[in-house]
């Protein structure tokens, strides 16, 4: 009888075990331990191939003072054929931040972002064969950033100023080049209230030649007034101007030249 014992016993926890192991894979698939990753793999990737990349690098202060100023640096240049990288915070109201399509320039943006609590920033960078390489890391905020009015709301200022474009180019050491550019506009969410949602929809970076060197489409968690930094690989820039057009989800056009 003791025997018998024995072996159903056994049984048993021999049929539990494969449930067991698969309860402990399914946290493990995320290296940011984030309970949000799932609803964010199917919110934007469904049956699309995803892997984990430390190749995909996410870099945020570990502590943010300002919720509503976030600096944040993506970069995917080690991979090779980067065609569209999206950036997005599980425990944002708003999740997608944005994406880029990095054209000629190279797969690295830096912005500002606001987050409205603690949370995974992450970005999935899709190289040509269709596969998602997923990078990230934790923010740790007091929050509120996407729920607090922006500064440009309250004053008139922003009126005559919106969509006024400032920018400026810089040699980097590689030989390539940097460009640093400002848009005054409010960026408002739409979750503060009384205030309607108010944000940049797309904002193109062309060569003298009409080429485009980076398509970037801000969402409503872009800190107002975005303030983007986009890497230009030696040789691409030539000695032509480049144009900035874009334009915001009221329809209000963004249009500017940078000279070097």
């Amino acid at each position: 009888m003791r025997l018998i014992t024995l072996i159903a016993g056994a049984a048993l926890a021999f049929a539990l075990a494969p449930l067991a192991f698969a309860a402990a894979e399914s946290p493990a698939q995320d290296p940011l331990g984030s309970s949000r990753w799932g609803d964010m793999k199917r919110e934007f990737f469904r049956d699309e191939r995803v892997v984990f990349d430390e190749r995909v690098k996410v870099s945020a202060p570990a502590t943010a003072e300002d919720a509503m100023n976030v600096p944040v640096k993506v970069d995917a240049s080690a991979l090779a054929g980067v065609e569209e990288v999206l950036v997005f915070a599980d425990f944002n109201p708003i999740v997608k931040a944005l994406s880029f399509e990095p054209g000629r320039a190279r797969s690295v943006l830096g912005f500002r972002l606001k987050l409205q609590q603690s949370t995974p920033v992450r970005a999935a960078a899709r190289t040509a064969d269709g596969i998602w390489h997923v990078g990230g890391i934790w923010v740790n905020t007091t929050g509120g950033g996407c729920t607090l009015p922006s500064t440009g709301a309250g004053s008139p200022e922003w009126e005559q100023r919106l969509n006024e474009v400032s920018a400026r180019l810089w040699p980097r050491i590689d030989g390539g080049t940097r460009l640093r550019l400002q848009v005054i506009h409010p960026m408002d969410t739409g979750l503060a209230p009384g205030i309607p949602v108010f944000h940049i929809d797309e904002l193109g970076v062309l060569l003298a030649g009409g080429e485009q060197l980076m398509m970037i489409r801000p969402a409503e968690p872009v800190a107002e007034n975005p303030l983007f930094t986009i890497d230009i690989p030696p040789g691409i820039l030539g000695t032509g101007v480049l144009k900035i057009n874009g334009r915001d989800n009221n329809g209000n056009r963004i249009d500017a030249e940078v000279t070097q």
